[in-house]
C-alpha cells in the first residue's frame, strides 16, 4: 500500500496470549493503523484468504495450531509477497536466513516507540498525522534505512535490567550445578544426562520468565493507558498483578500441569469475599484445565470482582454473585454465567474500558464467545467455550 494512500493501512496481529495481543493492538493503533486480530495461524490464514486489504503481518512465533508463526510468515510471503512481515518472540531468535526476505524480528517485551517507528517505516509514514502528539520522525515506506535506536523509557529500562539479571542468574546456576556434580564424583555419562536435563529446565524457566515479563509490561501499559489518574492506574495495575500472582501460586502447587476449575474460581474471588458473609455462590462440575486457561480465567474474574465491588452487586451489603457453569456433552462445550443480584440498578458503561476489552478478548483467546448484559436488575457475564480449549490433552 502506498504511503500516500488516503486509506489507513490494516495490520494483522497474530498472538495467542490475550494480554500480549492487546498490547500489540495498542502499538499498531498508536502508529496510526487499523488492527485485525487472530489467535493462531489457522485463523490468520482464514482472514487473509477472505480479504485483500492487509498491509502487514505482525505475528508471534510460538503458537498452538497447525503451524507456528515462522511457518505462517513464509506461507504469507509466498502467497502474498506484497504483505510486510514482523516476527516477535520471547524465546527463539530466528536467523536472517530462517526468516522471509525483508521481514523484521523483535524480542519480547516489545518497546512501544521502537515498534511504532518500525511499523511506520515498513507500511508508510502517512499515518503519522493521526497519532496524538507523536514526535517520531517519518521514514519513507520504500526506505530500508535503519533508524537509530530510541532511548529506553524508565519502565523499559527497569524491565531490561531485570531481564539481564535473570539471564546472569540462570547462567550462574548452570555453572554452580556443574561444579556440584563434579564434586559429587558423578561419572561423565551421568553428568552429560544431568547437563541435558538442566539445560531443558533452565530453557523452560527462561521462557516462562520472558513471557511473564512481557505480560507484566502489557498489564502496566494497559492499566495506565486508560486510567483517568496515576492513582487509578496504579491501583488497577496492582490488582491485576496480584491476580496474576495468585494464578501462578495455584499453578505452582500442581507443577504447572492441569488445575481445578473450581479452585481457580474460588482463588480469584476469595480476596473479595466479605468477612463473615458468603457473597459468591458456585454451582457446576469440577474440571482439570490448562495453565493458559487458569491465567486467562483468573485475570478475567479479577476484572469482574473489581467491577462488582466498586459499581455492582457487591457495592451494597445485600448483593451477591452467582457463578454457574454446565457442560453440554453433545456439543462438548462449557457454558458459564456470572450473575449479579441485589445490587444497585445497572447502567451500561459510556465507553469500553480495558477491563471490558479483556473480558471480551477471553472469548477469542479460548475460541469461544463472551456476552455482557447490562440489565437493570443486575450485570451478567456469559462465556460459551469449547471444552477442548480448557481441558489439557491426556
Amino acid at each position: 500500500m502506498s504511503a500516500n494512500s488516503t486509506e489507513v493501512p490494516n495490520v494483522l496481529i497474530v498472538e495467542d496470549e490475550m494480554m500480549l495481543r492487546m498490547r500489540a493492538v495498542d502499538i499498531v493503533e498508536d502508529a496510526g493503523f487499523h488492527s485485525v486480530q487472530a489467535v493462531n495461524a489457522d485463523e490468520a490464514m482464514s482472514i487473509l484468504e477472505s480479504r485483500s486489504d492487509i498491509s502487514l503481518l505482525f505475528t508471534d512465533i510460538q503458537m498452538p495450531g497447525s503451524m507456528d508463526g515462522l511457518k505462517l510468515a513464509h506461507t504469507v510471503h509466498n502467497r502474498w509477497p506484497g504483505i510486510k512481515i514482523i516476527l516477535v518472540s520471547g524465546q527463539v531468535k530466528p536467523s536472517v536466513a530462517e526468516r522471509p526476505v525483508d521481514s523484521r524480528f523483535f524480542g519480547k517485551p516489545l518497546g512501544d516507540r521502537q515498534m511504532i517507528t518500525e511499523l511506520q517505516s515498513m507500511v508508510g509514514a502517512g499515518a503519522l498525522k493521526i497519532v496524538p502528539g507523536a514526535a517520531i520522525p517519518a521514514v519513507a515506506a520504500n526506505s530500508h534505512a535503519t533508524a537509530p535506536p530510541e532511548p529506553l523509557s524508565a519502565h523499559e529500562a527497569v524491565l531490561s535490567a531485570e531481564n539481564d539479571s535473570l539471564r546472569l542468574l540462570l547462567e550462574q546456576a548452570g555453572i554452580d550445578a556443574k561444579v556440584l556434580l563434579a564434586q559429587a564424583g558423578i561419572d561423565a555419562k551421568e553428568r552429560e544426562a544431568a547437563d541435558k536435563l538442566q539445560k531443558l529446565i533452565l530453557g523452560e524457566l527462561h521462557h516462562r520468565i520472558k513471557n511473564t515479563l512481557a505480560t507484566v509490561s502489557a498489564i502496566a501499559s494497559q492499566s495506565f493507558r486508560a486510567a483517568p489518574t496515576i492513582e487509578h492506574g496504579q491501583e488497577a495495575m496492582e490488582g491485576r498483578l496480584l491476580a496474576l500472582g495468585r494464578a501462578h501460586d495455584l499453578l505452582m502447587q500442581i507443577s504447572w500441569s492441569n488445575a481445578s476449575l473450581t479452585h481457580t474460581f474460588s482463588g480469584a474471588t476469595e480476596p473479595f469475599e466479605s468477612q463473615g458473609a458468603r457473597r459468591f455462590h458456585f454451582s457446576g462440575p469440577d474440571l482439570r484445565i490448562t495453565s493458559g486457561a487458569v491465567i486467562a480465567l483468573a485475570m478475567t474474574f479479577n476484572e469482574l470482582c473489581t467491577n462488582t465491588t466498586k459499581f455492582g452487586a457487591l457495592s451494597t451489603p445485600t448483593g451477591r454473585v452467582e457463578i454457574a457453569w454446565s457442560i453440554d456433552d453433545d456439543k462438548q462445550r462449557l457454558r458459564l454465567t456470572w450473575s449479579e443480584k441485589g445490587g444497585p440498578p445497572v447502567k451500561p458503561p459510556q465507553r469500553r474500558s480495558f477491563g471490558t476489552r479483556m473480558m471480551e478478548s477471553l472469548g477469542q483467546q479460548l475460541n469461544g464467545q463472551v456476552q455482557l448484559s447490562y440489565a437493570p436488575s443486575g450485570f451478567v457475564y456469559a462465556l460459551d467455550v469449547p471444552l477442548g480449549s480448557l481441558i489439557a490433552a491426556a
